[in-house]
């Protein structure tokens, strides 16, 4: 694949700190990506994972429905998202963005934002939507936008759909790798770094499928008991950064170091908040033996060589974190509708289609997960550039 079409950086005025726009490739003149705000983003960040993008859009194609895929992009914002100057800055970001919101690039929450914040700084900068520059390619706006208002609007146990479709797709890569290994959702453990809105979704699916979450962690450190946490408890508990009130931990619960989550005994491991979480040092603490990227991003090239030598399968985030973005689309364009029924099923379909195929060719080619994840990207491509257009 070439490079980027665009790659932007922005300065704001007010506070010195940067931004940074993406956009590896149009598709119909559009791509789609999140925006998220941490300290430490760079461009080069945002360009892995627009280039991610590219390839999550390409991956969800399917010439029987509605919802036709997107180019890739991404954003990003170098700054804390609980520091008191971070909703200003959001807001003076958007603004310097909109003419690219509202004609080429469709975004929404990401690691630090959630979809709510984004939604009220995407007003407050003027903007209609943000992902108001796909509305030209539906059939019909009104009912599109009115379909994916309703969705947003649904709850369920307490926890909005448009947080638990992601969640759902990440659980379901996990119990599809484990079906195909034919191991037993019960007694399986799960470590889950991170209880935001990916963690937390994906904590749930895996509990109630009956799989045991041993750690969590989030902020302040590792929450840990061997006979399995409380999960629901913990979810109620959470602020709006994904970090556990420790009030409600029961006597059996441990308080552990950060990243105690990387050795703890369990089966499979769901980084599910930052970036680059698992370097070539860390690889050798690691005793899963899945570790499924909730995350965009968070095993280093370096880690993950070795980790295939110890017999670790490491399934890639452009696969197994692509439920949110689809769900957003299969929505607006009307694959599916509001109902959360229908949506996790779809969802349940697709990730156990895309992850089959994925693991059919890394047998095939005997190779990783990742490096079958790209092979069929590059199958992919060019047919979406000879229907759509292709603009690099």
């Amino acid at each position: 694949m070439t490079a980027p079409l665009m790659s932007l950086v922005w300065t704001d005025h007010v506070t010195g700190r940067r931004g940074f726009l993406v956009v590896d490739r149009l598709v119909r003149g559009v791509a789609s990506g999140g925006l998220r705000m941490r300290p430490g983003c760079t461009l080069e960040e945002v360009a892995g994972l627009a280039r991610g993008m590219t390839m999550k859009e390409a991956l969800h194609y399917n010439p029987e429905g509605r919802y036709v895929p997107l180019g890739g992009a991404k954003g990003g914002i170098d700054c804390d998202p609980q520091d008191p100057r971070a909703y200003g800055l959001l807001v003076r970001y958007l603004r310097a963005m909109r003419p690219y919101v509202e004609s080429c690039w469709t975004t929404g929450e990401d690691l630090g934002l959630s979809q709510d914040l984004v939604d009220r700084a995407a007003a407050e900068a003027g903007l209609v939507s943000c992902v108001q520059a796909v509305y030209p390619l539906l059939d019909d706006e009104a009912a599109a936008r009115e379909r994916l208002a309703a969705a947003f609007a649904v709850e369920v146990d307490g926890i909005g759909l448009d947080e638990l479709a992601g969640g759902c797709g990440v659980a379901e890569a996990v119990l599809a790798a484990l079906d195909r290994a034919a191991v037993p959702y019960r007694g399986t453990r799960v470590a889950v770094q991170g209880l935001g809105t990916m963690g937390g979704a994906t904590a749930r699916f895996l509990a109630r499928a009956g799989l045991t979450v041993v750690a969590v962690a989030d902020v302040k450190g590792t929450v840990a008991n061997p006979a399995g946490l409380d999960v629901e408890a913990l979810l109620a508990a959470r602020d709006a950064y994904g970090t556990v009130d420790r009030r409600v931990l029961r006597p059996g619960d441990r308080e552990l170091p950060g990243d105690a989550w990387l050795s703890a005994d369990a089966e499979v491991l769901v980084p599910a908040a930052v970036s680059y979480a698992v370097d070539a040092a860390q690889a050798g603490r690691i005793r899963a033996r899945w570790i499924v990227e909730a995350a965009n991003m968070p095993v280093l090239p370096e880690a993950e060589e070795p980790l295939a030598a110890r017999g670790v399968t490491v399934l890639p985030d452009v696969v197994v974190n692509s439920g949110t973005n689809a769900w957003w689309w299969w929505t607006l364009f009307g694959d599916i509708g509001a109902d959360p029924d229908e949506a996790f099923a779809h969802i349940r379909r697709s990730m156990r289609a895309l992850v089959g195929l994925m693991l059919d060719r890394a047998d095939a080619d005997g190779t990783t997960p990742r490096a079958a994840a790209h092979a069929l990207v590059t199958d992919r491509l060019p047919v979406i550039a000879e229907r759509f257009g292709w603009y690099r």
